[in-house]
């Protein structure tokens, strides 16, 4: 029986990288899905490779419709099963505007990235699942979105990406619903202040507030392999009845504090 195959969007670097990681060290085949071209994550795979992972790299726009096609074709072609998906791949704004005067423009451009190509893929791979799971009933299939504190906090001059997290944040739970006849969880991992390239612009901003305030209650940055050794429960099923759960990882920086 061959291996567990799962499709990270992103998976090139940052948190999807953090995650692919800790999917290949649990024994899964993996799909990497980003914009770049395949000698931009060369590293990436070959480090994966080394961790016992067949790894297939798929380069094309999460948001294009014909490059989520081919994606899923490509997985077909080389494993013939997918197992679990995870949504990760996400931009922020070109430019962080007051809401008063942000564009129509940067809107649309992170919704067609960070909410309807997510939204879409899962569609797809979703039916994809729905299929295996009625043809072997031991099938155990897996959805997790990679969403964002700021679906809740709010940040207004990136209000753009807020109302794309918030966006995913319904889409978690309207898969979960529908999905749950055929015992395919779906969830959503809520990341705080990450260390990633996404995060780098800011980090004198948030090496004092982590250090000079009381935002968390952990004191630290926190890392790709934080979000990526609790995809890695989710995807091997060390959270069962529980589909549908949004799990904040951010340090404690939501809690409600006195």
């Amino acid at each position: 029986m061959s291996k567990r195959v799962a499709l990270v969007t992103g998976g090139g670097r940052g948190i999807g990288f953090g995650i692919c990681e800790k999917l290949a060290a649990e024994g899964f085949d993996l799909v990497l899905s980003g914009r770049s071209d395949a000698s931009k994550v060369f590293d990436a795979v070959s480090k994966l490779e080394g961790l016992g992972a067949e790894v297939l790299y798929c380069s094309g726009d999460v948001s294009s419709a014909e490059d989520r096609a081919a994606m899923l074709k490509e997985i077909d072609r080389r494993f013939g099963r997918l197992d679990v998906l995870v949504n990760n791949a996400g931009v922020a704004p070109k430019e962080r505007a007051d809401i008063l005067e942000a564009t129509e423009d940067s809107f649309e451009w992170i919704m067609k990235i960070n909410l309807q190509g997510p939204y879409f893929l899962t569609q797809a791979c979703a039916n994809w699942m729905v299929e295996q799971k009625q043809a072997n009933e031991n099938f155990e299939g897996c959805i997790i979105n990679i969403g964002s504190i700021s679906a809740t906090v709010v940040s207004p001059n990136r209000g753009d990406y807020c109302i794309s997290k918030a966006g995913m944040g319904m889409m978690s739970s309207l898969f979960a619903a529908r999905l749950g006849e055929f015992s395919i969880p779906v969830f959503e991992i809520r990341p705080g202040i990450i260390k990633t390239n996404m995060t780098s612009g800011v980090t004198e901003k948030y090496d004092n507030l982590i250090n000079n305030t009381e935002l968390l209650v952990e004191k630290r940055w926190g890392v790709p392999e934080d979000i990526g050794k609790l995809a890695a429960a989710m995807a091997r099923g060390d959270m069962p009845y529980a589909s549908g759960q949004v799990i904040y990882v951010d340090g404690g920086l939501t809690m409600n504090r006195l």
